[in-house]
């Protein structure tokens, strides 16, 4: 029999949870719900050689480093990362389980109205699936991506020179550690020459989504005394057909991740991210993953991406990580010109004061430096306060 929870029901059992009758959530019938989130502040000073497009001042990314600009030092104060999740558990006959996920934040919103007023965003997406059995359906993290080898920052990302960060709808397969998943395809491709275009027209970047097939993704997680270990690869079609050009090349690539565990809970997380036209897939899509020849032909882009970070606590409340993270493309400058983006590099430290279980509070120093082929680069430094409350 379909159920139908209204608010006030809702409210009700939010209320009684918070009570303590049931802290994990709430029973309705046979299925189990819970929820929860974060709120968090972010506070940060940049200072940059040029002024930093809008969403690099929420969050780093490495292709908006400017280059070349005047130096200009900026203060933002946002809520934006702030999430809420939504999840059910039922229990099918035969003793199956079913579980849905859904979960938000405001960070990527484009939907909202300016800082004069009210600072409203609309919620984004984050993940929206199914999982049955050995089943995941919907939108989650690409099978090719490790969550556990991503640093304890405030930075959103924290290591998006060299990490995968990539949210997509997927079907995927998991046996034991074993997962192999088929995820939304979509590429980005580099005009020849690097931009085309004149003045408000002019890009940098073609993104397509006119694949014949979707990305193949495969994984093996290995669990260990000592830590986590993930291996994973993937194999993609980027293609373009937009009337004026038509090709389509084989995309490949390799991701090497681990988190080892040191003594009195310190951890070491290093991630290796390589191949043939990873485009979107590593650096928050720094780098397209093919460029476009005189004939119109694709010539796919080689990048490589490393990162090290290093977590210390100096005592129960106490905690720091220290990280270094680099990629480094291989770019053919006949067809992409001097000025496409050649290495980025970034390096943080913070120290991170947890109150209590619930609340911690922080403070996290960021250089970030982009060079593009023709040689010239630009920098960032940026200290960023954080305070955030887990529900």
């Amino acid at each position: 029999m379909k159920k139908i929870i209204t608010l006030s029901y809702l409210s009700a059992c939010m209320a009684l949870a918070s009570a303590g009758v049931q802290a994990n959530g709430f029973d309705i019938g046979g299925t189990t719900v819970n929820f929860g989130g974060f709120v968090k502040l972010d506070a940060m000073v940049s200072s940059s050689d040029g002024e930093i497009a809008a969403l690099g001042r929420d969050f780093y990314v490495p292709s908006l480093t400017p280059i070349g600009g005047d130096t200009a030092t900026r203060f933002d104060m946002h809520a934006r990362q702030s999430r809420f999740f939504f999840s059910t558990a039922t229990e099918l006959e035969g003793g199956d389980k079913i579980t849905g996920h859904l979960e938000f934040d405001f960070m990527t919103s484009n939907n909202g109205n300016d800082e004069r007023t009210t600072n409203g965003y609309s919620p984004v997406l984050r993940h929206a699936f199914i999982k049955y059995n050995n089943w995941t359906l919907g939108q989650t993290w690409s099978n090719f991506m490790d969550v556990a080898s991503l640093p304890d920052t405030l930075d959103f990302v924290g290591n998006p020179d060299a990490a995968v960060f990539i949210r997509q709808a997927q079907v995927r397969y998991t046996q034991g550690n074993f997962s192999v998943a088929v995820e939304n395809p979509e590429s980005t491709i580099t005009p020849f020459g690097g931009a085309v275009g004149e003045g408000a027209a002019r890009t940098t970047r073609f993104t397509t989504d006119d694949n014949t097939t979707p990305d193949f993704t495969v994984s093996y997680n290995l669990k260990t005394d000592w830590g986590v270990v993930k291996v994973a690869g993937l194999l993609r079609q980027i293609a373009i057909d937009d009337g004026v050009y038509d090709d389509q090349i084989t995309s490949y690539g390799l991701s090497v991740s681990t988190k080892i565990d040191l003594a009195s809970k310190d951890d070491i997380r290093i991630t290796v991210n390589t191949g043939k036209g990873l485009g979107r897939y590593v650096g928050l899509n720094t780098v397209n993953g093919a460029v476009l020849d005189a004939n119109g032909k694709l010539k796919s882009i080689d990048v490589t991406a490393f990162s090290v970070a290093y977590r210390h606590l100096w005592s129960d409340q106490w905690r720091s990580t220290f990280l270094y993270s680099t990629l480094m493309a291989d770019n053919n400058t006949d067809l992409t010109g001097l000025g496409v983006t050649k290495t980025t590099q970034s390096y943080s430290a913070n120290l991170l004061y947890q109150a209590n279980k619930k609340l911690m509070v922080g403070v996290e120093y960021k250089f970030a430096n982009r060079e593009v082929e023709s040689g010239l680069d630009g920098d960032m430094n940026r200290v960023q306060f954080s305070a955030k409350y887990d529900f």
